[in-house]
């Protein structure tokens, strides 16, 4: 981030200094996988390819519950939707995905867990209908449904645990200024240090969602900004 916003430092430096202030993560430790569910169910190989998605929960500060929908193209790495509502049951999950290929265009593949939402007949009917197929990843196994289970332990760990959230609009406001920053100014190693949408228009491309209800996209505001007045 420094580089891209052309500071001349290395990166022992920068390094150093994460040591010295404690915010420096602690080297993951590699686990070790054997035999069963070893592999990811279609492997995405170019845009549309696969989208994958997945539920997170957290709660308002009166205690009520927030349940986030998360849905990303995993080839280029952009998130296309964060949807929170306090309950959200299979037929939220197809209004969501529909709403996101009306202007996005339709996956060959969608990927989930096993959750009772995405293996329900509504969902499977939807799909079905449109010509997606659906996979789902073998029971106990996340990792192969890594890089949503990845997406979201970004959005929990830079998001969701940074900010108390007043009521569900509020959270939403917070997420979709979250969205918009992981996809247009966060960069990602595994892209070249390129940012989603830098990435995605290489391959043409549009822009993923985030976009509120009069039709203007939020602006993005500092990390710790209330937005509870964003909508």
């Amino acid at each position: 981030m420094l580089l891209r916003e052309g500071v001349k430092v290395n990166v022992k430096r920068v390094r150093r200094l994460c040591v010295e202030l404690g915010v420096k993560l602690p080297a993951r430790r590699r686990r070790k996988r054997r035999g069963i569910g070893v592999g990811m169910p279609v492997r995405a190989e170019h845009p549309n390819h696969v989208w994958a998605y997945d539920f997170m929960h957290d709660w308002c500060a009166n205690g009520r519950q927030l349940k986030m929908l998360t849905v990303q193209d995993e080839f280029t790495r952009q998130c296309l939707a964060i949807e929170v509502e306090h309950r959200m049951g299979a037929k939220g999950v197809c209004e969501a995905l529909m709403r996101i290929m009306a202007t996005r265009g339709r996956p060959e593949y969608v990927r989930s867990d096993n959750g009772p939402e995405f293996i329900a007949k509504v969902l499977m009917k939807m799909l079905k209908e449109r010509g997606i197929a659906c996979r789902h990843i073998e029971p106990g196994s996340p990792w192969q449904n890594g890089k949503a289970e990845r997406f979201n332990g970004t959005l929990r760990s830079e998001c969701t645990e940074m900010e108390t959230f007043h009521h569900r609009d509020h959270a939403r406001a917070v997420c979709r200024l979250f969205q918009r920053y992981y996809n247009q100014e966060r960069p990602h190693s595994s892209l070249g240090y390129q940012t989603p949408e830098e990435f995605s228009r290489r391959h043409g491309l549009p822009a993923a969602g985030c976009v509120d209800s009069i039709g203007k996209a939020p602006r993005l505001q500092p990390a710790g900004h209330d937005a509870s007045q964003c909508e």
